[in-house]
């Protein structure tokens, strides 16, 4: 991966227009002056990998040298924020006691500590996510854990992996061949896969025909798992609600890996921590202790060693802890607390933002397709407000405040509909009261388009004079060329007769240069 961004970056010429080790603290729209004022942070080495709580902790134990080396303020006319939404991991459990008395380690399986030894050791795993599917079955066969621990909160939805056509094997040997080497190949695959991953959007709709398609690929899914896991956790990974309202799995040896005697998954929930051991129970997380079941409740010890937190990420907290200040200083986090949670207008832009764009904003991500989809068509949108302001012919854009609220209604009222709004289990796109923030309510496809044709009425422009000619001269040509359009045909039909085609360009074009030309004209007089 780091090859490729690396060759990508030197294919068009960007290394120099790239800061690394820097952090964006804060940014403010400077009305006066039109543009924003960003204040950076230079990192020390290695200082980007950590999260903000690990950093904040780092600067009190060790001092703020630690971390930072200097601060710097710059300018820019645009202002565009990529950094997504799964950027900050979740921390340790506030209401979790004996944190500070465990004398093992604890860290988030996205900030992997190499430098941890597991070998013999006793392992505890907090989730049973994508990331956690993926890292647990190499506990033991690759890191020599001596034990496993997994707490689960609830079973989630797990699919086979996807084998590609000729097996894993032949695949991986042949198609770097195949797509260098036959054009179109790589294209073809690519729009096949998109194509069966977007059919799978059938699944979150709702409605009967919704419903009748999640029952056909809960049963796939459930005879796939009593296949796969040991009889034990049968009853415990047999999930209470619809596939698709959390993340699905495409398994990659999970399910196998629970035949292992060294691991173990329990619902037991996690109580406490002591020096080298943890508490569980009693109680339990799943099935819901309302439900009659033969798992176990009773309060255990176990051994731990190493505890590894795949508790997901901050997701419904949008931004954090980079401050975007607006017109008047209002904050974007102001801005969702006032208008009922996180939102922008197409996850792009905020009215009182100017010139401000995101990339995998609120409400674009998707239940059942690949993010790199989303973010092509959100940067095929965001250019399409980019490119005017480097060419000069605006000075400012902003999203109409109307437009960016009933985009949200309309949003927020569609995803109330959505098998993500299935309240017998939690999942990472809904905040605890129930605003969704993070999901798309339709299809790639439906976003692809509403990305590739912008509707306009819903901003304010400033434009520069160069732009406002552009504009008019562009906007007399359509209607010219529909008027000369709708003369020939007229004509045609009442008098038989009609230019035919030669005849009709050529009088667009003449029509054209005079009515060009007598526009601009007067545009020039208003403008002066």
């Amino acid at each position: 991966m780091a090859e490729y961004l690396q060759t990508v970056c030197a294919k068009y010429a960007i290394v120099d227009k790239i800061q690394v080790n820097t952090d964006a603290k804060e940014a403010r729209w400077l009305e006066d002056e039109q543009v924003w004022e960003v204040t950076l942070q230079h990192l020390m080495v290695g200082a980007g990998d950590l999260s903000e709580e690990d950093r904040v902790l780092k600067v009190k134990e060790q001092g703020h040298s630690a971390v930072y080396t200097y601060e710097e303020k710059i300018r820019c006319k645009i202002l565009i924020s990529a950094v997504g939404g799964l950027v900050q991991p979740k921390s340790w459990p506030e209401n979790i006691p004996g944190k500070d008395d465990f004398k093992g380690e604890i860290f988030h399986s996205a900030r992997w500590r190499f430098d941890v030894n597991l070998k013999d050791k006793n392992v505890v795993v907090v989730g049973t996510g994508c990331s956690a599917a993926q890292f647990v079955p190499k506990l033991v066969t690759e890191y020599g854990a001596k034990s496993v621990t997994q707490l689960m909160q609830s079973p989630p939805w797990v699919e086979p992996k996807v084998i590609p056509p000729l097996g894993e094997n032949w695949w991986n040997k042949w198609s770097p061949t195949l797509n260098t080497y036959i054009p179109g190949f790589n294209k073809a695959m690519r729009y096949s896969l998109a194509t069966v991953l977007e059919y799978d959007f059938r699944l979150f709709r709702p409605g009967s025909f919704g419903e009748r398609e999640r029952r056909k690929a809960e049963a796939d899914c459930l005879a796939y798992m009593k296949s796969k896991a040991p009889e034990k956790y049968h009853e415990i990974l047999t999930p209470n609600y619809g596939i698709g309202c959390k993340r699905r799995i495409w398994d990659p040896n999970w399910y196998a890996s629970l035949n292992d005697p060294k691991i173990h998954l329990t619902t037991l929930p996690l109580k406490s921590l002591e020096e080298d051991t943890v508490t569980l129970g009693p109680g339990r997380n799943y099935p819901p202790e309302n439900v009659t079941s033969s798992t176990s409740t009773d309060k255990i010890t176990i051994p731990a060693d190493v505890i590894v937190l795949a508790n997901g990420f901050q997701t419904t907290q949008w931004f954090h802890p980079f401050k975007v200040h607006g017109k008047g200083g209002q904050t974007l986090q102001d801005v969702f607390e006032e208008r009922g949670g996180p939102q922008m207008y197409m996850g792009t832009a905020m009215d009182g933002f100017p010139n401000f764009f995101t990339l995998t904003g609120p409400n674009c991500f998707t239940g059942h397709t690949s993010v790199i989809y989303t973010t092509e068509s959100m940067v095929t949108q965001t250019l399409k407000f980019v490119k005017p302001l480097l060419n000069g012919d605006i000075t400012k854009i902003e999203v109409k405040q109307e437009a960016q609220m009933k985009w949200t209604t309309q949003i927020q009222s569609a995803l109330r509909k959505m098998v993500w709004a299935d309240t017998r289990t939690k999942n990472w796109y809904l905040r605890d009261d129930g605003w969704n923030s993070n999901t798309y309510p339709y299809t790639q496809l439906d976003f692809l388009y509403r990305c590739s044709f912008p509707t306009w009425r819903h901003w304010n422009i400033a434009y520069t004079q160069k732009g406002f000619l552009k504009k008019w001269t562009k906007r007399t040509f359509v209607l010219l060329a529909w008027t000369v359009a709708f003369i020939d045909i007229y004509k045609k039909r009442t008098s038989g007769g009609g230019l035919g085609l030669n005849g009709l360009l050529n009088r667009w074009f003449k029509r054209g240069l005079l009515v060009t030309a007598s526009t601009l004209t007067k545009l020039a007089k208003n403008i002066q």
